[in-house]
C-alpha cells in the first residue's frame, strides 16, 4: 500500500507546488509520484514472479507423479 500513498501524496505536492508556483514542491511531488509508480511496478513483478514459481512447481510436481505412475505400471506388468 506504500505504493499508492506515494503517488497520492506526490500528486498532492505537485498540485500544492504548481497552485503556490514553488518549483521545488512541485519537484518533490514528481519525485515521491514516480517512487509511487516504480514501487508499485516491483510489486506487480514479484507477484508474478512468485505465481509463476507456483506454477513451475506444480508443473514439476505432476511430472513426477506421473513418471511414478509409469513406473508403477511397468513394474506391475513384468
Amino acid at each position: 500500500m506504500g505504493a499508492i500513498k506515494d503517488k497520492l501524496a506526490g500528486t498532492a505536492k505537485k498540485i500544492e507546488g504548481k497552485l503556490t508556483g514553488d518549483r521545488v514542491r512541485t519537484a518533490q511531488g514528481s519525485v515521491q509520484k514516480t517512487k509511487g509508480d516504480v514501487e508499485g511496478k516491483l510489486e506487480k513483478a514479484k507477484l508474478k514472479g512468485r505465481a509463476k514459481l507456483e506454477e513451475m512447481k506444480l508443473r514439476g510436481r505432476a511430472k513426477i507423479d506421473e513418471m511414478k505412475a509409469r513406473r508403477a505400471v511397468k513394474k506391475a506388468t513384468r
